[in-house]
This record gives C-alpha cells, sequence and structure tokens, in this order.
C-alpha cells in the first residue's frame, strides 16, 4: 500500500505558537511592490523592513549626520572644504584594511592581525626603496605581496588545521609586528621620499576641475547603466525588476550627491588620487561580493558552513582566500599609512588602528554574527571614526577621550546589530 506524501495538514491543524505567527512578515520583494503600488509601496516596503528590523545603513547615515552638524555648531571649520577634503584623505589608509575586514567578517570570523600586517608592508616597502635601492614600483608590488602571503598563512592554519581564527591572527599580530621592527633595524625609522611613488599615494590631488566633474559623471553613468542592463536581464528572466522611473531617480539623487562632493573637492586642491582609488576599490569589491559565483560562496559560508559543504564549496579554499583578501587589503591600507605620514616606522600599525579598522567594518553596518554587509560598509563607518577625530582635534579635546567616544558608538552600532539579528528571527528574516 502507497503512502501519499504530498498531502496537506487536516483542517483542523493548530498553530502551537500563535504570538509568533501573528509577529511574522511576510517577505515581500520590493520591486513587485513599486510596481503594483508606484511610488507608494516605497512607503510599504519601507514600514516592513522597519517591523523586521532590516534598517540597513539607515543609523550609519543618520548618525553621520547628526556627527557633522554637532561639530559644524562647535566650529564653523568642520565643514569647509579642505576639511572634508583632509578627512576623505585621511579615512583611505584606515578604509582600506576596513574593506578587507568586511570580508573576513562576512564569514563570522575575525582578523586581529591586519594592524600589524599594514605595518610589515610599509616598512618592507621603505627598506626595499631606501635601503635596497629597488625600484619603486616592484618594492610597491612585493610589499602588497607581503600581506597577500600572510593572510594566506594564517587562512591556511585555520581552515586546514583548524585553529580558531581568533588565536591565529593574534598569534599573527605578535610575529608580524616583532618582524616590522627586526627589518626596520636600530634606527627604527627610514623616510620615504616625498616625491616617490607611496608619498604621491595621499599627497596628489588632480587640480583640474573636469577630473573631479568627470568623476562624478563616470560614477552616475556607470550606475545607471549597471542598474538597466540588470532590470532588463531580470525582465528576461521573469523576475521582478525595478521600474525604469524609479531607476532614474535613484540615479538623479546619486549624481546629486556625486555633483556636490566633487564641488567640495574642487573648492580646495582639486580631486585627490587616494579617493579615487579607493572608490575604485569598493566598486570592484562590491561587484565581486554581489555579482559573482565566489561572493555569493563567501556569504553562504557566513550562513552556514555545514550547509556550503553540502552544497559543494569548497570550505578551505574559499576562508584560505578571504584572509589573503584580508591580508592584501592590510598591506594596501599600510601603504596609505606610510604615505600619509611619509615614513615607516616602529609605530606603525599600532595604536588604535585594528580596532579603528575593525569598527569601521561594523559601524557601517557589517554584522558580526556572518552572513551580512558589504565593502560599501567600510566607507561610511571609517567617514563615522575619522568625522569624530577631526571634530575632536578641532575642539582640542585629548586622543582618551576620542577612544572613549569611538567605544561608545561601536557599543552602540553592535547592539543595534544585535537587536536587528534578534528583531529578524522573531520575524522570520534570519
Amino acid at each position: 500500500m502507497s503512502i501519499d506524501k504530498t498531502s496537506t495538514p487536516p483542517e483542523d491543524h493548530v498553530v502551537e505558537n500563535t504570538e509568533a505567527a501573528a509577529q511574522a512578515v511576510t517577505a515581500v520583494d520590493p520591486r513587485l511592490l513599486v510596481r503594483e503600488q508606484g511610488f507608494a509601496g516605497y512607503l510599504t516596503e519601507f514600514k516592513r523592513k522597519m517591523k523586521a528590523g532590516d534598517l540597513g545603513a539607515i543609523p550609519v547615515v543618520i548618525g553621520l549626520a547628526i556627527i557633522w552638524i554637532i561639530f559644524q555648531s562647535l566650529n564653523s571649520n568642520f565643514l569647509t572644504a579642505g576639511n572634508l577634503s583632509d578627512i576623505s584623505v585621511a579615512m583611505v589608509g584606515t578604509g582600506m584594511i576596513a574593506v578587507g575586514i568586511v570580508f573576513v567578517l562576512l564569514l563570522g570570523e575575525i582578523d586581529l592581525s591586519v594592524g600589524s600586517v599594514s605595518g610589515v608592508a610599509g616598512a618592507a616597502y621603505a627598506v626595499l626603496t631606501v635601503t635596497h635601492g629597488m625600484s619603486a614600483w616592484l618594492a610597491f608590488v612585493l610589499a602588497i605581496l607581503t600581506g597577500t602571503v600572510a593572510g594566506a598563512l594564517h587562512g591556511f592554519v585555520f581552515a586546514k588545521i583548524g585553529v580558531p581564527a581568533f588565536a591565529v591572527t593574534l598569534a599573527g599580530l605578535l610575529f608580524w609586528n616583532g618582524f616590522m621592527l627586526q627589518i626596520l633595524g636600530d634606527s627604527g625609522t627610514i623616510n620615504l621620499d616625498g616625491e616617490g611613488l607611496v608619498a604621491k599615494l595621499t599627497s596628489y590631488y588632480f587640480s583640474d576641475v573636469a577630473a573631479a566633474y568627470g568623476l562624478a559623471v563616470a560614477v552616475t553613468v556607470l550606475y545607471f547603466l549597471s542598474s538597466y542592463f540588470g532590470n532588463r536581464r531580470r525582465e528576461a528572466a521573469g523576475v521582478p525588476s525595478r521600474p525604469l522611473s524609479e531607476t532614474v531617480l535613484r540615479t538623479a539623487l546619486l549624481a546629486v550627491l556625486a555633483f556636490a562632493v566633487a564641488a567640495v573637492y574642487n573648492q580646495y586642491k582639486g580631486l585627490p588620487l587616494a579617493v579615487v582609488i579607493f572608490i575604485g576599490i569598493l566598486l570592484v569589491t562590491d561587484f565581486v561580493l554581489r555579482r559573482t559565483a565566489y561572493g555569493r560562496k563567501i556569504f553562504a559560508l557566513g550562513g552556514s558552513v555545514e550547509a556550503s559543504r553540502r552544497a559543494g564549496i569548497n570550505v578551505a579554499m574559499v576562508r584560505i582566500s578571504v584572509f589573503a583578501i584580508s591580508g592584501t587589503f592590510a598591506a594596501i591600507g599600510g601603504l596609505f599609512i606610510a604615505s600619509k605620514i611619509a615614513s615607516a616606522n616602529q609605530g606603525a600599525g599600532g595604536g588604535d588602528l585594528l580596532m579603528n579598522a575593525i569598527a569601521a567594518a561594523v559601524i557601517g553596518g557589517t554584522s558580526l554574527f556572518g552572513g551580512r554587509g558589504r565593502t560599501w560598509n567600510a566607507l561610511l563607518g571609517v567617514l563615522v571614526i575619522v568625522s569624530i577625530q577631526y571634530g575632536l582635534a578641532l575642539e582640542g579635546i585629548a586622543s582618551p577621550v576620542q577612544y572613549m567616544i569611538t567605544g561608545g558608538v561601536l557599543l552602540a552600532t553592535v547592539v543595534i546589530d544585535a537587536v536587528t539579528r534578534k528583531t529578524q528571527k522573531t520575524a522570520g528574516r534570519a
């Protein structure tokens, strides 16, 4: 006798947890809401997200606006073109490191070695170019590769041997810091050529006004084309897509922001090279995470390692590659930091750099629990941190207070992340 396994539950079936069922929020594709309800669908979607705890970047943007308003009210020089330009250049070094941290956090892991690895990269470049007279470009590539190798080594010990990432990278923090001190030698400081390759990373500006406005145009056009053709592919596949009117509106808002930023840069020295490189890195890494199979594997591991393994994902290789990426961006960030001070010294990679890099990723919206985040979170987070630092510096407030305020902001962000995750579980979205 066969058994019908597809039969529906009996009509008298009772839902045991009626309270949870009542609070559950049905996931609705926002593109369907907009297509069926017009722009009123945005309000419906916004309410649904708030109820489900899906806050996105809203808390960070609001927090950044409040920070700028407060510091501008305290000192009218805060929102001047010169100060904003300096903030954007100063944030790149830490921001680069935070981009690598985002990759690691998406796995639900942590990398405590990035500060020391960044110091090694700056020291390696200085030793190779100044002490040994190596070509600047070759030394630049080798310095970045030191971070890649260091990160891959950490990932191998973690993925293949099974040592927790916390312990591996904590050991790496100590080892690479000692290695940096060793290669710097007795002097402890090596000054870089002020007109050299690395020095130009943060000191070079495109003074022609066309450069900043040209970048604004390029970013706007790139966004529109990406959205437009993405929607066309969705329509061809028969899945929900955003209406053209929404794409145009989003593009217009981005254009206003991009041209406003360009105008600010042109009031000072022009478009900073460091910002151009940082934006380029964010665009590439965001594409990798959201548009490639490799990126989907990273998100899958952050959701469930066992499920990913059963799906055929090479868990070990993805983990090793992610830590290699983290090390690479730590090295790149270290070179930008060395560029800012035009030297490599024993204090490189120390102080609050590690905590600021991790805080930038978390404050920007990357979850500590893994599986949620974007590399653009690094931009938002580091902008918050550096804005606080510059605002307090303008007021002559000592660094201990800066640490306390940054720590408070980080704690608030982690609390929001934990509450959001709990709310999403209640709503059946986590």
